[in-house]
Parts: structure tokens; sequence; C-alpha cells
């Protein structure tokens, strides 16, 4: 039988936990994957961030803010950028 590593601490989770900030961590990692796949998929569908700005009616540096998922990036403004680039967004419980 091995022992248990004493060198080992608690999860980040776990920290997270303890601290209060586990759920403000999940909503920006949530926010910033998607944010990335957005800025991913872009390309593909040939839409530059100053066409996906005309789309969105907003400027250049509101896209770029929301693919950097800086500031505060609502569920509304990312399932619009979703749309137009015909991908759906889809949040759950679990």
């Amino acid at each position: 039988m091995s022992e248990k590593n004493q060198h080992l601490g608690s999860t980040l989770d776990d920290f997270l936990h303890e601290e209060g900030l586990y759920n403000a961590a999940k909503t920006e990692e949530a926010t910033r994957v998607i944010s990335w796949q957005i800025a991913e998929e872009m390309p593909k569908k040939g839409i530059s961030k100053l066409e996906m700005a005309n789309l969105m009616h907003t400027s250049r540096s509101q896209v770029d803010r929301i693919l950097k998922a800086k500031g505060n990036v609502t569920i509304e403004t990312l399932q619009r950028a979703a749309a137009l680039i015909g991908r759906e967004l889809r949040l759950e419980l679990v």
C-alpha cells in the first residue's frame, strides 16, 4: 500500500470554494471558452471583427472586448454573436 502524499494540498476547486471565489471563477471560465470559440469560428465563416461589429450594431472595440471576455459580457451578447456565426449558445444546469 502506498501512503498518501503529505505534500499535496487541496485542489484548486477546494481553494476557490474556501475563498468564496468558485462561482465567479466558473463564470469567467465559461465566458472565456465561449468567447474563444466564437473567435475561432469567425475566420472559418469569413467574418472579420469589423463585420461582426456591424452585424451586432456595435463598435469594433466592443467586439474585441467580447472576444477577449473583458468586462461584463452578457449571455445575450454571446448568444447574438454565436447566432451570427451560425452557432447556438446552450446553457444547462448540471
